[in-house]
């Protein structure tokens, strides 16, 4: 499974900035006026993990796949998007097809870069977005709950239950909170998965700073982290000037600047952490001669499930999973010396995979 993100916010916060820096690319236009980004980007970026160098050091195979984080940058939202302002519907339906959604704010002062509402105030421009993605889901489940409706008043349980949990989440929303926040019960809330309601995805606050602020962040970023707090959302003090000088200089350079403004890791690294985080996301290995690989699964995930990631037959047919740890692989040197010192297992179907673990799985054809 590859992680999908997608970009959103007002125009002119540094989205397409962000964007351009983090895939290395140049096919999203960032200009000085909104609604430069005409059609959705999409861009790929690969996970660094340093545990893939050393696997790759150990093992000397043909090929090595680290797993992979997939981009779409949205067009700059304005209010009365969901209404069809500006670029509008067409872009809020390009963002449900992603897992998460990284917000980014504008959170620094710059009279050359015009904001869209003539002044900065993130607070003011987080409701906008937030509202704009709440009207569509309001407009999502009405339509919904009426389709169900007729069947409920004619005695359906399951449509009677269909239109009870989506009047909770219309009720919720309507008192301006965004649906991942209504507690309820993971059955009720599988019931609506299908309608991908936008403000049910996880959420990370990207707060685009100036240079002197990439580390610290300022009094812009402290009222958004409030916010998240209060959300239980992510957040990430990112500067987009900062990365896009980053992503021109080779590896050396890049570590001697990051540490010349006391960064110790870009913030390419730290969006990627902080999306494997807010979906609860974790990384297993398969390590051959052929092929040194990096496969994404969500926590407590269950062996016959994390061989489904490589191909759904493995699933079907499982049989066994062999099983290494990262740290013993990496400590006795090989999988004969983990064998030796008796640090290889075979797990059955309810093993639980770890972060890190090496798996080679049986399975009949």
């Amino acid at each position: 499974m590859s992680l999908k993100c997608g970009i959103v916010g007002l125009p002119n916060v540094g989205k397409s900035t962000l964007f351009n820096t983090l895939t290395k690319a140049a096919n999203a236009q960032a200009a000085n006026f909104p609604f430069c980004t005409i059609e959705p980007n999409i861009g790929m970026i690969t996970v660094p993990d340093a545990r893939l160098t050393k696997l790759e050091e150990l093992v000397n195979p043909e090929r090595v796949l680290p797993t992979t984080v997939e981009l779409v940058d949205i067009a700059g939202l304005v209010k009365g998007a969901s209404k069809g302002e500006g670029l509008g519907n067409m872009f809020l339906g390009n963002i449900r097809s992603v897992d998460a959604i990284v917000h980014v704010i504008r959170c620094f002062e710059d009279e050359n870069v015009v904001h869209v509402d003539g002044s900065i105030n993130p607070i003011r421009d987080k409701e906008v977005i937030d509202t704009e993605l709440q009207l569509k889901d309001l407009e999502s489940l009405e339509k919904f709950m009426a389709k169900n409706q007729k069947a409920a008043k004619a005695g359906d349980k399951t449509a009677k239950k269909l239109v009870e949990v989506t009047e909770m989440y219309i009720n919720h929303i309507l008192t301006g909170k965004s649906a991942r926040s209504l507690e309820i019960e993971e059955d009720d809330k599988d019931l609506i998965k299908d309608l991908n309601l936008l403000t049910i995805k996880p959420t990370l606050y990207a707060c685009n700073v100036d240079e002197k602020s990439a580390v610290t962040g300022n009094a812009f970023t402290e009222q958004i982290r409030v916010v998240a707090e209060q959300e239980g959302a992510e957040i990430l003090i990112i500067s987009a000037k900062v990365e896009s000088e980053i992503v021109m200089m080779d590896e050396e350079d890049q570590a001697m600047f990051l540490e010349d403004l006391g960064l110790t890791e870009s913030g390419m690294d730290r969006l990627i952490q902080a999306s494997y985080r807010l979906l609860q996301l974790e990384t297993y290995f398969t390590a051959g001669v052929k092929e040194v690989r990096a496969w994404t699964i969500h926590k407590n995930t269950k062996a016959p499930q994390a061989a489904a990631v490589i191909h759904t037959d493995f699933e079907k047919g499982f049989i066994r999973a062999e099983v290494m740890a990262y740290e013993d692989f990496v400590t006795l040197g090989s999988e004969a010396a983990c064998k030796e010192k008796g640090k290889f297992r075979v797990e059955g179907k309810e093993y639980v995979v770890k972060d890190g673990d090496i798996l080679h799985f049986r399975f009949n054809v």
